[in-house]
């Protein structure tokens, strides 16, 4: 098991769906218990940087930004997308002061897919952030459903992987009950930074996958921190499901679930697959808020084969992310190809 409360660092996460900046804009956001400040310049780029005036620390997003520069409203030091100070209003002439030498944080971005990912850790990205197959890069999702989840992020994690509470949780008509319940078995194997499940036909208590037409084989990927890609094939279509869980402080995380997809048809039933979407990741939320009157008593839990096989990955997964950069080396992924076994 992983040490309790504690954050990967030096690795994607998802910040926010990139509709959200518009040009000339800014937004304050927490991630990681860490203020920052998201912008779009009047360019297009999309810069992140650390939400604290270096002078007195007042938020910067308290200030204006003319898209090009954001101003401070305290003093009106201003300070580019890269971080650096460019302007003290309060120097006079001979007072040589090179303002370059003032910064605030500046934290790597990336807009892949329509969706700004930020890069949470020291130096630059030696990676690019996730993306779901088969889409382009400049093709953003057809759905976005967010909600907060009042819990440590692990538990947020673990929800969105297990495989069993299908039947209890998401009772609905056209999911799962309780009279569903059957033996599965799935092979998995490693995959980068995670795991996957590999292709496979859908389970038949699966109502959803029904609506879809034909027989469709989904395969199913999940990657540090917190990154969930279902990726649907029917036929001549394809339905990709990205799901990212981001820590905003200890008890507080965001679930993001976006969905892209190529039937013309489902753009006219978005709001009905809206219902649905808000409805299955409310009944996850639900779950969570009673799991804390528990867990605030902090009780010992426990992990069994092979239904929970994929948490104890999670805690393997994320503890090897963590000794491998404290000692200087290569991830070396714990997961190995196994077939797992469970009813739900």
């Amino acid at each position: 098991m992983a040490e309790p409360n504690f954050l990967l660092s030096d690795i994607w996460y998802f910040a926010m769906p990139g509709a959200r900046l518009k040009r000339g804009a800014m937004q304050a956001k927490t991630l990681l218990k860490q203020p920052v400040l998201f912008g779009r310049t009047d360019a297009g780029e999309v810069f992140a940087i650390r939400d604290i005036c270096p002078h007195r620390g007042i938020p910067l997003s308290c200030g204006r930004f003319d898209g090009r520069e954001v101003e401070c409203c305290y003093h009106g030091w201003r300070f580019g997308p890269d971080g650096v100070c460019t302007a003290i209003p309060s120097l006079v002439p001979g007072q040589e002061f090179d303002v370059s030498r003032i910064k605030t944080r500046r934290h790597p971005v990336r807009e892949v897919q329509g969706n700004v990912w930020i890069w949470m850790g020291d130096g630059e990205p030696d990676r690019d952030p996730p993306r779901v197959p088969h889409f382009a890069d400049d093709r953003g999702a057809n759905l976005i459903e967010a909600m907060d989840f009042p819990c440590f992020v692990d538990h947020a994690v673990i929800g969105l992987m297990d495989p069993a509470h299908g039947p209890f949780v998401h009772k609905s008509w056209f999911w799962r009950n309780e009279r569903s319940i059957h033996e599965k078995a799935k092979e998995f194997g490693p995959a980068e930074f995670g795991f996957v499940m590999k292709k496979h036909r859908p389970s038949s208590n699966s109502a959803a996958y029904k609506i879809l037409g034909g027989t469709p084989e989904t395969e199913i990927r999940f990657q540090l921190p917190g990154v969930r890609i279902e990726h649907i094939q029917v036929g001549a279509h394809t339905v990709c499901n990205l799901t990212t869980v981001t820590p905003i402080g200890d008890m507080m995380t965001e679930v993001t679930n976006q969905m892209w997809w190529t039937m013309g048809w489902a753009d006219a039933a978005k709001p009905l697959i809206r219902r649905f979407a808000r409805k299955f990741l409310g009944q996850d939320r639900d779950v969570v808020v009673l799991q804390q009157e528990g867990l605030r008593h902090d009780p010992s839990l426990m992990l069994i084969k092979d239904a929970d096989t994929q948490a104890r990955w999670y805690y393997q997964l994320k503890n090897e992310w963590v000794r491998a950069r404290q000692e200087g080396r290569e991830f070396k992924n714990p997961v190995k190809d196994v077939t797992l076994r469970w009813r739900s």
